[in-house]
């Protein structure tokens, strides 16, 4: 080994079972690369069972490297030791009651060899009980800060270059718990480059003293956890603060205190449809306008309406009444042609942002625009979505994903209460597309990218949309803090064209087969929590 491997890979022992610790450290030993070294600091365990396994290693394999503190002082002080001891060019952080696939660290040493400026590398993992066997697989997106922000989700394995962790001063007093996702979220800030390898590398051990058993094992974990993510909002000026979900634990939502209200410009296309809803005959778009008028606590807003000419004088009449003179009234003459309706709407539009909102939509949560706007503000943002629910309650959506070349509703239909692949219903995130039912975007941004294409006049719009604002660079950021009813289909049948399948494979086909937020390990798995398509079934050929 040389005096500089590529990886150090640190871990703090305090009182871990003997024979566990051993085959800790067994799985860095079976690494298939070579390169690594192994930093262990015993926090003062006084355990002489602990001593012999340490000593055992070190006099076993000269890579694995032994010290021992007086005194204990906690996860954070222990770690610290280790990162000083480090002599790799980047650090691999290891519990020391977990166990590193063998073939971690080429992996990661591959991504690293392909992107030389990347600062931070992490994994999938999953976790292991003390039978040996292997279940709750973590298939993780790739980098998105939005879900980190809810959720430490890259977690294990995470590698980062030595001499940022250095630079950052290495772990903070005060996390003990949540010390790792702290220190991820400033080196988040800092990175050049985050790589996700696509493969579970880690297993977590799921014994009673292990985080990985469940969320009662470490309750301060999560508490020091909503400190760090306090700490990064203030640091990058994210208008909002976290709270701990207490019933799920290592989930935080994000309440909105913004600074200011810009002015939202509304844009809801209609007809002035009536649809049962719960047993009573409404008219969809003065329910809608009633929800929000009544329910939303933002108030900066004024309302667009474009109105195909069928749209009952009554219906406009009660939209006066509700909204008084916030709203304004755009008459659409030609056939109909969603895309287009949007783009005449925002051409009438005021306001810094749009809101692009379907008249078969109703309020459920008050801060609904607070929970967009509150993203939205970020310049890197290019549109945000909610979270939209049938009327029983059911999921209708949270995003859409590629699969297959195919867009796709994530837990389209699912039960009120389930909660994602991770909590991934709970927590914010960033992924390829949102629908348009409910969508904030810039004004200045929706023109920038041409806005919607009349091309999709009834479908894909929005997909198309949300693709334009992803290959300029810019994020599509879900916000389960905007929840509303959405009773969908009840203008027109949901029937996808041809036409307008092969448009958006000519367009974006290569995207959808290779969705970033969309982990491919899907494929291989049970069906039975994942995906259901948009609409009607049809499938995209693979781009040559």
């Amino acid at each position: 080994m040389s005096s500089h491997p590529r990886f150090s890979v640190v871990t703090p022992v305090f009182r871990p079972p003997a024979e566990v610790l051993r085959e800790t450290i067994a799985s860095v030993r079976a690494q298939a690369f070579a390169d690594w070294e192994l930093c262990l600091v015993d926090d003062a365990s006084r355990s002489p069972e602990v001593t012999a396994v340490l000593d055992e290693a070190a006099n076993a394999d000269g890579r694995v490297r032994v010290s021992y503190r007086s005194e204990n002082g906690g996860i954070v002080a222990a770690t610290n030791d280790a990162l000083a001891m480090a002599k790799g060019e980047f650090v691999a952080f290891l519990d020391h009651d977990d166990l590193l696939d063998p073939r971690a660290l080429a992996e990661v040493a591959a991504a690293i060899d392909e992107h030389p400026d990347v600062d931070y590398v992490y994994t999938d993992e999953d976790k292991v009980d003390e039978g040996g066997r292997q279940f709750d697989p973590f298939f993780k997106p790739d980098w998105s800060i939005d879900r980190l922000r809810g959720q430490m989700y890259t977690c294990h394995l995470s590698v980062v270059r030595r001499s940022l962790v250095e630079e950052l001063g290495g772990l903070r007093d005060g996390f003990d718990g949540s010390q790792d996702y702290d220190l991820v979220l400033r080196v988040t800030e800092r990175a050049r480059r985050i790589v996700h390898v696509r493969k579970v590398l880690y297993h977590w051990r799921a014994l009673a003293s292990s985080a990985a058993s469940g969320g009662d094992a470490k309750p301060y974990a999560y508490q020091a956890g909503q400190r760090a993510i306090a700490d990064h909002l203030r640091r990058v000026g994210f208008p909002a603060e976290p709270e701990h979900d207490e019933t799920n634990p290592g989930v935080y939502r994000l309440l909105p205190r913004l600074d200011e209200q810009p002015l939202v410009s509304i844009l809801i296309p209609t007809r002035g449809t009536h649809r049962l809803v719960h047993g009573r005959d409404i008219d969809l778009v003065s329910n809608c306008v009633r929800s929000i008028v009544e329910h939303s606590t933002y108030q900066n807003w004024e309302l667009i309406c474009v109105a195909d000419l069928p749209t009952p004088e009554s219906t406009l009449d009660e939209l006066r009444s509700l909204a008084g003179d916030r709203l304004r009234v755009v008459p659409f003459p030609r056939p109909f042609n969603f895309s287009d309706k949007i783009n005449v709407g925002a051409i009438e539009a005021e306001g810094d942002f749009l809101l692009l909102l379907n008249d078969d939509t109703e309020v459920i949560a008050p801060s609904w625009i607070e929970s967009m706007v509150m993203f939205g503000l970020d310049p890197g943002v290019g549109s945000v979505g909610g979270r939209l629910r049938f009327a029983d309650g059911r999921i209708q959506h949270v995003a859409i994903v590629g699969r297959n070349g195919c867009p796709y509703h994530p837990f389209y239909g699912f039960p009120p209460d389930f909660r994602g692949h991770f909590s991934s219903v709970e927590v914010p995130g960033d992924y390829l597309a949102l629908t348009g039912a409910c969508l904030l975007v810039r004004r200045s941004t929706f023109f920038e990218v041409g806005g919607f294409s009349p091309l999709f006049p009834y479908n894909f719009n929005d997909v198309d949309f949300c693709l334009k604002l992803h290959h300029a660079g810019l994020r599509n950021v879900y916000s389960p803090g905007a929840e509303l009813y959405h009773y969908e289909s009840s203008t027109r049948p949901p029937v996808v064209e041809q036409p307008e399948i092969e448009l958006m494979q000519s367009r974006w086909g290569s995207v959808m087969w290779d969705d970033p937020f969309y982990n491919p390990r899907f494929r291989e798995v049970s069906e039975h929590y994942l995906y259901r398509v948009v609409s009607s079934e049809y499938a995209l050929a693979r781009p040559a």
